[in-house]
């Protein structure tokens, strides 16, 4: 199976299109657009795509649009390895020098899937020693880019670990909600919560 997912660099790039606006149908022409690449190449990997059940298409009006399926059997996975190489993740794991001493970092699968966050819904969560300028020109490049506001938090290791204890409901809230982890070990994320 694992020759369905990454067999050439143009369907690398559709998987980037398609997982970063998930939600969305496209027309052909738009994503050999998006992706730079040749139609001839880009309708191929659709193809195989199609026949692996990792896209749906249907024509409106003479044209015909695709979607990536939430239900394909990686779904999940595909959205984790773009989660950390595209967008606000993979500025989040490039930059994680620059940043300061990373312990964690997730984003949401709401966000990741561009479902409207509530004003209490957290998009990121960072912790650790984190230097805030780089942090928040790291954020405002990404909202630049979405053109919409993107929700974070971020504190030390000590506040999060005593938040985990007392059982704050902000971030009980936050780590049972689904997300892709970007930085560190999910299973020491949620220790303490849990048990």
């Amino acid at each position: 199976m694992m020759e369905e997912l990454f067999v050439s660099r143009v369907r690398v790039k559709l998987l980037q299109l398609f997982l970063s606006t998930p939600s969305e149908l496209i027309h052909v022409r738009e994503i050999v657009r998006r992706v730079g690449e040749e139609i001839n190449a880009v309708r191929r990997e659709l193809g195989r795509m199609e026949k692996y059940g990792m896209v749906s298409s249907e024509w409106r009006a003479n044209r015909r649009f695709y979607k990536f399926k939430k239900e394909y059997i990686f779904y999940k996975e595909l959205l984790g390895f773009v989660a950390k190489t595209a967008g606000l993740g993979g500025n989040i794991v490039k930059n994680r020098q620059r940043l300061g001493k990373v312990k964690f970092a997730f984003l949401s699968v709401r966000f990741l899937q561009a479902v409207a966050a509530g004003s209490d819904d957290v998009d990121l969560l960072i912790v650790g020693q984190i230097i805030l300028p780089e942090l928040q020109a790291v954020i405002a490049d990404e909202q630049a880019k979405r053109e919409t506001e993107i929700n974070y938090s971020f504190m030390d290791e000590a506040e999060f670990q005593f938040r985990v204890r007392r059982r704050d409901p902000f971030i009980l809230r936050v780590l049972v909600q689904p997300k892709v982890v970007l930085i560190g070990n999910e299973g020491e994320l949620l220790e303490g919560v849990i048990a």
